[in-house]
């Protein structure tokens, strides 16, 4: 059984969200699922990961030290992921590439700031295999 239900991120329109994880989301083989004026969910079955407008109406922020991993079937996925986030508004983090220190020795990963500062990390051979 797995241990999370879902994932989330802020971002102050989702109009705006829609426009960036659309098609970063379609680089991993996921799609839109469901959106509303305050949501916009993404997976394959079922949504698994969602870009929110704060609850409380407050400003959207990151939080430090926090990013969300995206499982990428090949190393080819993980390349698109990178390539797509920059050429759409994100920022480079960290370079697609193998990692010193990590757990896995044939990871294969890169990390980017979507356009809003939320950390992502797209990663073939993590934890999950």
């Amino acid at each position: 059984m797995a241990i999370l239900d879902h994932l989330s991120v802020g971002a102050p329109s989702i109009d705006d969200a829609c426009a960036f994880y659309d098609g970063l989301m379609k680089t991993l083989g996921a799609a839109r699922l469901a959106a509303n004026d305050q949501l916009a969910a993404y997976g394959n079955s079922h949504p698994e990961f969602l870009v929110m407008k704060p609850y409380d109406k407050g400003e959207q922020t990151f939080g430090n030290g926090v990013h969300i991993a995206f499982k990428a079937a090949d190393r080819a996925a993980v390349d698109a992921f990178h390539k797509f986030a920059i050429g759409n508004g994100g920022t480079c983090e960290g370079q697609p590439g193998g990692r010193d220190g990590y757990p896995n020795p044939d990871v294969y990963t890169a990390y980017v700031r979507d356009p809003f500062g939320n950390k992502l990390e797209v990663i073939f051979n993590g934890f999950a295999g």
